[in-house]
């Protein structure tokens, strides 16, 4: 294992520590620059982009091509092949043939090299769209003029302009800013837009979240216009800093990877073992030393299954077929099967397990309960209000167009519009939380676009996940404000509203509208009103409380004195099909697990509802996370499967315990910032409607539908495809046992010749077991595949019975050809191509039997026709090669008589018989020891 996997601290990364540009005036920032607002001159950008290198991201070097296809080569089974080519062609040259078979071997040895060099070279794109991300064209102002150039070719210091649709070329202190807006969900995970404003001054302690005075590399610009001063390029950038994690997030190694690797290392090793006890047996007997060297070439050839890359190749790529017809897109041909051996998913609540269709359900309005009806975003319904017990001292009810201004101040701070379409649905354009306020406006027929018209924006506090609230400032228009307060808004023509967390918003409260209009919130009320937001999140609601005040002339001073408005509680469905989903992967012994930014509450009574958690089970904060050492955290992630207010970098941690503990994970994640998180999991998810560029290219996975019940099909599409692999696998080796052992005992018999040339083994290796091997890939699911448990992390691809099947069949497989072997070799008959005939019409026999553990008669035949075709056209190619003179020559074989080709028909299907005997006996024996 190595360090990065057991390390899963989030300790910081070593670079120079900068200025704190937020903390500085603009003056200051360019004084520490040595800039100006003329812009650089030629010789300082020169100089400074050779100290400070080109302003792009150093992302991990990918593997050279040349690297990828030497992995390929000295693939253990292919470096034996390669031995086992050169004897045969030093052997066959010094016979003065043809050495056809080494030309054989080296021409599969090439096919499969190039099959692995394929599907890795394509694998090497996971951070292609990272570096895009980061390279923009830019307007910078050099020797006084402004100029488009190539972000690639800023230095700190450069002055460069942006405006809507731009994207942000490298990290700034913003200089001059226009009613400018970001888009920062890419970097921090917010969804909304971010207002920048350049005048401000902030402590140096300050987030990045809060630094509305900066920018930062890969955000957009989606409102106003500015100007900034480069601060950091390339690595030294927030974004840096990510890509940098995402450099050293191990790419582990597939499950398939690892036990394709241990059976090379098993059958290379027993391969010689076998050899060298074959030669050493045959020599003692006296068998010629050349005759003995041939024996075990062939032995070499038949240990090796040379159409198994292939055939895994293939069914992969069939698995692939299966699940974009499911809604989830694999980028990774190996994922398929590493589904299949998922033990955990983690994933995030929001548009996942959620629909991500916020609809206001009920508002608290002086002291009554007012529910909302409705569907999805239609702005038609009703308000029925139910009274509640009044807080101590306040009078019961609810004040006279109360109810329509806390609506009113929802439309007002927020963002977000109701598009009708050409069908009749509606939809929200913007932050679906925003969105839901509209639509509950528009229920009570207010008129959004009037509103926003008449009480214009001032000034505003953009959202944010430390703040927990976004204020904004409105004017009236008319020279009047019309509303409820009366004397709070005295001569006033501007009124703050903000919106938030209930707790946060509560805190800045001292007065409320009661019963009797605005009196003084008192602490039995404010407890009371806290109380009424806990229980509407503790019902799987989204609250968020409202306040506001009468212009001041400190914001600070205004956002200590609200008036409390009232709240909202937003429901964000579950989406259909999610309980059922979490239900299938406890059945399947999968834990599934929820990791949000939402309120405890919240994330507590969507789990309950979707059944992801059971009573008083405990949800672990995002804060008690950062507390955590590592021990401590592997404790805590063994049995927590809740999570809430997790920052996203906080998913690396998670996932790197997981991992400790020997849990095969799967990622869900969205955003620039989840991609490390993505990267490390065995299987990272992303989104494919709401997720970015970057963590769909650092994934696996990409769901079409963005749905947790995807994931879980696509868990049962790849436990199909290891099913059907160990399937196929059984099949091929209980038949190349078969081969082995026949081949070995010839000489040991005192048989003179070899049974089976590289060539025959090859074609048998390639043909006779490939093409039905590919048809086994195309089994359909059994019952009962996702009520079984997953395959154990790390075990042996021979696991669970496939080991002895293979050993106990090959034996079988051996012994009835061995039979074979001698009595045609007595008789004078052509003993070889009888051997040959036989074993390639038994595995015809036995590739019928491997689709399934019942007897075939409790099988349908026809639920999969590609079998029953394959094991036809292989048997008519055994046929060819035994009457068509050309193949015939080619082969070495000899035409059977009809007695001769009887006989290995009979012995064939005396293998098939023994193969139906042992199920029904074993399926007997199951039977009675469950009575018993």
């Amino acid at each position: 294992m190595r360090k990065s996997d057991l390390d899963f601290s989030l300790s910081p990364l070593s670079r120079p520590v900068p200025p704190a540009w937020h903390s500085l005036t603009p003056q200051d920032c360019l004084r520490e620059l040595d800039a100006s607002t003329e812009g650089l001159s030629t010789a300082q950008t020169a100089e400074r982009l050779a100290r400070q290198g080109p302003n792009r991201l150093e992302l991990a070097a990918g593997r050279s091509h040349l690297s990828i296809l030497w992995d390929q080569l000295s693939n253990i089974m292919l470096l034996m092949l390669l031995a086992v080519a050169a004897m045969s062609a030093a052997i066959a040259f010094q016979a003065h043939r043809f050495p056809k078979d080494a030309i054989a071997i080296v021409l599969i040895v090439g096919l499969n090299a190039l099959l692995g060099y394929i599907q890795e070279s394509r694998a090497q794109q996971a951070l292609l769209a990272l570096r895009e991300m980061a390279q923009p064209l830019v307007t910078v102002r050099r020797d006084a003029h402004w100029e488009r150039l190539s972000s690639e070719l800023l230095v700190p210091g450069d002055l460069i302009r942006l405006e809507a649709g731009d994207r942000v070329p490298a990290d700034a202190r913003l200089l001059e800013a226009a009613e400018l807006g970001l888009r920062e969900a890419a970097l921090t995970g917010e969804a909304e837009a971010v207002f920048k404003k350049a005048d401000l001054l902030l402590e140096a302690s300050t987030p990045v979240l809060e630094r509305q005075n900066c920018l930062f590399q890969g955000t957009e610009v989606v409102r106003g216009r500015g100007t900034a001063v480069v601060t950091a390029t390339g690595m030294d950038t927030e974004l840096g800093q990510i890509a940098q994690l995402i450099n050293t997030a191990g790419g582990e190694s597939t499950p398939l990877q690892e036990r394709l690797d241990g059976l090379a290392n098993v059958l290379v090793i027993s391969a010689l073992a076998l050899v060298a006890v074959v030669v050493l047996g045959g020599w003692l007997l006296g068998q010629p030393l050349l005759g003995l060297l041939e024996v075990a070439l062939s032995m070499a050839v038949a240990i090796v299954p040379e159409g198994l890359p292939a055939v895994i190749t293939v069914t992969l790529a069939i698995g692939t077929q299966r699940m974009v017809q499911r809604a989830a897109l694999i980028r990774r041909l190996p994922a398929v099967e590493t589904l299949g051996s998922v033990t955990v998913i983690c994933t995030d609540k929001t548009g996942t397990l959620t629909l991500n269709r916020q609809v206001v359900v009920e508002l608290r309005c002086g002291s009554q309960s007012i529910a909302v009806s409705g569907q999805g975003y239609d702005p038609h319904g009703s308000f029925t209000p139910a009274e509640l017990t009044a807080p101590e001292g306040a009078v019961a009810g609810i004040t006279a167009g109360a109810r329509d201004l806390l609506l009113a101040a929802g439309v007002l701070c927020s963002d977000a519009e109701l598009k009708k379409a050409e069908d009749g649905s509606w939809d929200v354009l913007g932050d679906p939380t925003e969105g839901a306020l509209v639509v509950a406006a528009g229920k009570a027929q207010l008129d959004v676009f009037a509103l926003r018209s008449r009480y214009r924006r001032t000034a505003e506090i953009p959202f944010s996940s430390e703040r927990q609230l976004m204020a904004v400032w409105v004017e009236d228009s008319e020279g009047t404000l019309q509303h409820p307060l009366g004397e709070v808004a005295s001569a006033s023509h501007t009124l703050l509203i903000t919106k938030g967390a209930p707790e946060v918003i509560l805190r800045s409260c001292d007065r409320w509208i009661g019963g009797n209009g605005v009196t003084a919130l008192n602490a039995s009320q404010r407890h009371w009103w806290l109380e009424q937001a806990r229980g509407l999140a503790a019902s799987g609601l989204r609250v968020l409380a409202f306040g506001c005040a009468p212009h001041h002339s400190s914001p600070e001073q205004a956002l200590d004195h609200l008036v409390l408005l009232g709240l909202m509680a937003q429901l964000d469905p579950p989406r259909p099909g999610v309980a059922v989903a979490v239900a299938r992967c406890r059945e399947a012994g999968i834990r599934p697990v929820m990791i949000t930014g939402d309120h405890p509450l919240t994330a507590r009574a969507i789990g309950q509802a979707i059944g992801l958690l059971d009573g008083e089970a405990e949800v672990v904060l995002g804060r008690e996370l950062e507390q955590f050492n590592d021990a401590r955290l592997q404790e805590v992630v063994s049995r927590c499967t809740v999570y809430a207010r997790v920052p996203p970098e906080q998913k690396l941690r998670i996932v790197k315990a997981l991992q400790a503990n020997g849990q095969v994970v799967a990622m869900t994640g969205d955003g620039v910032n989840d991609a490390p998180a993505l990267k490390q999991a065995h299987i990272g998810v992303a989104m494919g409607i709401t997720g970015t560029e970057v963590s769909k290219e650092a994934s696996d996975m990409v769901l079409l539908d963005d749905n947790f019940a995807t994931i879980v099909n696509a868990v049962e599409e790849g436990r199909l495809v290891y099913a059907n692999i160990r399937r196929f696998i059984k099949y091929i080796f209980g038949s190349n046992v078969g081969e082995l052992i026949t081949i070995a005992s010839a000489p040991l018999l005192g048989l003179v010749g070899v049974p089976l040339t590289p060539l025959q083994i090859l074609w048998m290796n390639l043909v006779t077991d490939g093409f039905p091997a590919l048809a086994l890939a195309l089994e359909p699911g059994e019952e009962g595949l996702m009520q079984r448990p997953p395959a154990e992390p790390g075990e042996s691809i021979f696991a669970r019975g496939i080991g002895r099947y293979v050993l106990r069949i090959g034996v079988v497989f051996a012994a009835i050809t061995i039979v074979l072997m001698v009595y045609a070799f007595r008789s004078g008959a052509p003993w070889q191509t009888m051997v040959f005939t036989t074993l390639c019409l038994a595995q015809m026999g036995h590739a019928l039997t491997a689709r399934s553990d019942l007897p075939l008669v409790q099988v349908n035949p026809f639920s999969n026709p590609w079998l029953l075709w394959a094991v036809l056209v292989t048997s008519a190619l055994q046929m060819a090669l035994l009457y068509v003179p050309a193949l015939s020559n080619f082969f070495v074989t000899t035409p059977l008589c009809l007695h001769d080709l009887a006989i290995c028909v009979g012995f064939s299907l005396l293998f098939f018989l023994y193969l139906e005997l042992d199920k029904i006996w074993r399926l007997w024996s199951r039977r009675a020891h469950a009575d018993a």
